[in-house]
């Protein structure tokens, strides 16, 4: 597989594999739903970016709270 297609690819779906880090079944449920839609949307020159933009947060915060939280043994 070229190096172009993997980009063009894993940069849609960023806010998926960082949510894969947090705990929230939700926020990994929606991160999905917005990478599809970015990736749907990328055909058209910056449409992608909002949905992209939004996964990126969701799973930004995510991670922030797995993070944030305690371990508990």
């Amino acid at each position: 597989m070229p190096l172009v297609t993997v980009g063009t690819l894993v940069v849609p779906f960023l806010p998926f594999l960082l949510s894969l880090a947090g705990r929230g079944g939700m926020a990994k449920m929606i991160c999905l739903v917005t990478s599809i839609l970015a990736l749907l949307l990328s055909v058209r020159e910056y449409a992608a970016l909002l949905p992209w933009i939004v996964g990126m947060l969701i799973s930004g915060v995510s991670v922030w709270e797995r993070i944030r939280q305690p371990r508990v043994a």
